[in-house]
């Protein structure tokens, strides 16, 4: 589904792969609708994080 995605995005990946602006992608993110954790001041997100968000939506 997201070949050309590394296994960890960022919210810029995240924002890229769903078609929206990173504002919307942090709103996500912050709100626990994505899975992530903070890795210092960056937000990291698992690929497969993003596909179950994907896949919960439907």
């Amino acid at each position: 589904m997201f070949e050309n995605f590394d296994d960890i995005l960022n919210v810029d990946d995240v924002a890229k792969a769903l078609k929206i602006g990173t504002s919307q992608a942090y709103k996500l993110v912050r709100s626990g609708k994505i899975q992530a954790f903070k890795e210092g001041r960056a937000w990291k997100i698992a690929k497969q994080a993003l596909i179950n968000y994907i896949m919960n939506q439907q």
